[in-house]
């Protein structure tokens, strides 16, 4: 199964989904495409590969999996702010709340993330769907290098993030999860409808269970 003009690729074993359609139109001679994975029972792809030099985004709902489905996939090629939090939780005092924080932790992740783009790395970047200005940052990234952005979107319930998140032992507060869930909603229906998010060249979505059976997300040399 090939992604041709946008230089993805997933490979494994599958049927088709019910709902699982490509769409295509024409934007600067490259063919943005939507590939459906979801409603398979598992049995979707175990890699997709994009090319070497792309950039990916991976978005969904707080406990959606986004963390989860990087650190088995990504291959040492992720950028996720949740490692940025973690690694500052562990050198802060445990009295010291993490509201307080928060910002320096935002300000280490962008920084971090502007060093992997700067040296012209391929690079797999957790959004939590709300901040559209990083995929215009990052749209405009593989525009300079003449490459493609790809989304991928997790699609869950919202009982399904509220259960990840207690799994986690992490939540968020219900104003919070409320505007990601808005923003969430939004870009699943752009895309259902056909409308791809600005300056994303192909957009991969995903249910618990196609993200479950996804072994590796990286990036390989283009034909």
């Amino acid at each position: 199964m090939t992604f041709h003009h946008t230089g993805a690729y997933a490979t494994g074993t599958g049927i088709p989904a019910q709902r699982a359609r490509a769409r295509t139109r024409r934007r600067h001679s490259v063919t943005p495409l939507l590939r459906d994975l979801r409603e398979r029972g598992g049995r979707g792809p175990r890699t997709l590969a994009f090319a070497l030099g792309d950039l990916v985004v991976v978005s969904g709902l707080p406990g959606s999996g986004k963390s989860t489905l990087m650190r088995r996939a990504a291959d040492g090629l992720g950028i996720d702010s949740q490692d940025v939090r973690e690694r500052w939780e562990a050198r802060m005092p445990r009295f010291l709340p993490y509201a307080v924080y928060r910002p320096l932790v935002r300000i280490a992740h962008y920084a971090g993330l502007r060093r992997a783009l700067r040296a012209g790395h391929s690079v797999i970047v957790h959004d939590c769907g709300t901040q559209s200005w990083v995929r215009n940052w990052l749209a405009r990234e593989a525009r300079r290098r003449g490459r493609a952005l790809h989304l991928i979107l997790l699609d869950v319930t919202s009982a399904t993030a509220r259960a990840g998140q207690r799994e986690r032992g992490r939540g968020v507060s219900g104003y919070a999860f409320a505007r990601h869930r808005r923003a969430v909603g939004r870009l699943l229906h752009s895309v259902e409808t056909g409308r791809l998010p600005r300056g994303c060249d192909s957009v991969t979505l995903l249910d618990r269970d196609a993200a479950g059976a996804l072994r590796t997300i990286g990036f390989r040399d283009a034909d």
